[in-house]
């Protein structure tokens, strides 16, 4: 009788153990609602996300209007036809010599295809190895899921990207502004890193929003 109800228990939680990513829906698509919950009539129109034009036609004239690193997101936030598909896009822009600082996807891996110039990419699996590559125009390269990553452009000229993700909301983690601007101890960040207080205050100035006026 133990054994039966161990394995019914064990049963139960396989479907939640083996869910690692966007959960599944039961129509073709979500339907989006108004505050009320009525349905709302969809067109060609909800499917379509003209967000990355403005960016693009930005771009290919050179140089970029700023420089720094700049990022167009296709979420389900900006492009609420995504719910339930499972996928995502964004556009990464890199005026020369810019950084997307290290952080992590949750939810996803990232699949990035350089479009414009040169990226200087890397990641680092759960061993602590890391693993880098220089890619060129046309050249692709993936992120697995969770794992601590970066893409710089080290060259002369802008740099463009586009990134693929298996989630509707992959989720973004930096980890600078995770360590360093989200109120953790002094105490705590000076052992761990092994420096001094002073130091890390500089650290948590640098990457702290300014409180709103």
């Amino acid at each position: 009788m133990a054994f039966l109800v161990v394995a019914v228990l064990v049963l139960a939680a396989a479907p939640m153990a083996v869910v690692a990513g966007d959960p599944d829906i039961l129509t073709d698509f979500v339907v989006p609602r108004d505050l009320l919950g009525v349905p709302q009539n969809v067109t060609g129109d909800y499917f379509t996300f003209t967000g990355f034009q403005a960016a693009l036609n930005a771009t290919m004239p050179m140089p970029m209007p700023t420089q720094n690193f700049t990022v167009n997101k296709a979420t389900m936030m900006e492009f609420p036809a995504l719910n339930g598909q499972s996928v995502s896009y964004a556009m990464l822009r890199f005026p020369s010599e810019s950084v997307n600082p290290t952080h992590t996807h949750p939810r996803s891996a990232e699949l990035l295809l350089v479009i414009q110039g040169a990226l200087s990419v890397g990641f680092v699996d759960t061993t602590g190895k890391l693993y880098t590559q220089d890619l060129d125009t046309g050249d692709m390269f993936v992120f697995p899921k969770g794992l601590v990553h970066y893409q710089s452009n080290p060259g002369q000229g802008p740099a463009v990207a586009l990134s693929a993700f298996g989630s509707a909301a992959a989720g973004t983690v930096s980890v600078p502004v995770t360590v360093f601007g989200t109120g953790v101890d002094d105490v705590v960040l000076a052992k761990s890193f092994k420096t001094d207080v002073p130091t890390v205050q500089k650290l948590k100035a640098a990457l702290t929003p300014p409180a709103k006026k």
